[in-house]
């Protein structure tokens, strides 16, 4: 009869452990696909109930990576630096100087798209420009300086420099009609810009027989900022 008791409990035991475990498996089954991955389930085990939480793997969508159009940079930039190589190269081979020596891009701008263009007197377009125009032009739109309209005038503003101690940006005066009748701008190596009355804009040298003997001075544009 004991034995029979025994018996009867272990089986009653293992009969209530397998319905347990059934119920725990069939509520993780829809947890899986009903609950948050914070919801707990119900396992049974050897020491009894435990709970323990369910987790879903959540993987990070990748965001596109958007797309740089790089060859077309590239080409642009090559096309920026061939033609300010092409401009620095051109004007360093007319005024004989190195090409890393031309460095105000701003300036060889200006220079290459006005050289060539026809004088005018009383000018002030790419149809025909004067002297004194072209320089009050370029001062302006390089430097930043307005000036007043003719050479007399800008020759009155400026600060009257050597020609030894001329540099970049400087104004050259001339006497070619027993006054300060023409003014042209300096660059470098003795070599200025202006407005020719025969060539149009150009780029001429100091040394030139013509403009050594009817050179006045240089004039620097005083900066009222300082």
């Amino acid at each position: 009869m004991k034995k029979l008791l025994i018996l009867s409990s272990i089986a009653f035991f293992l009969l209530t452990g397998m319905t347990v475990f059934g119920q725990a498996a069939n509520s993780g089954n829809n947890s899986t696909s009903n609950h948050p991955a914070s919801s707990y389930a119900s396992i049974f085990t050897r020491e009894g109930m435990i709970s323990t939480p369910w987790v879903t793997e959540v993987k990070e969508q990748k965001k596109p990576t958007p797309v740089v159009q790089k060859k077309s940079i590239l080409k642009e930039t090559k096309e920026i630096i061939e033609s300010l190589t092409s401009v620095q190269f051109k004007y360093a081979m007319m005024m004989n100087v190195n090409v890393e020596s031309l460095k105000n891009v701003a300036l060889l701008g200006f220079i290459d798209d006005w050289f060539g263009t026809r004088y005018r007197y009383g000018g002030t377009t790419k149809k025909g420009i004067d002297c004194s125009a072209l320089t009050g032009s370029l001062l302006l739109g390089v430097y930043g300086f307005s000036m007043p309209r003719t050479a007399r005038e800008q020759y009155k503003v400026t600060e009257h420099i050597k020609r030894e101690d001329l540099k970049e940006g400087d104004l050259v005066f001339f006497n070619t009609k027993g006054y300060v009748s023409h003014v042209g701008l300096y660059l470098e190596n003795g070599y200025f810009l202006h407005a020719s009355t025969k060539e149009g804009v150009t780029i001429s040298n100091l040394d030139e027989a013509y403009y050594k003997r009817t050179f006045i001075s240089g004039g620097r544009v005083k900066d009222d900022k300082n």
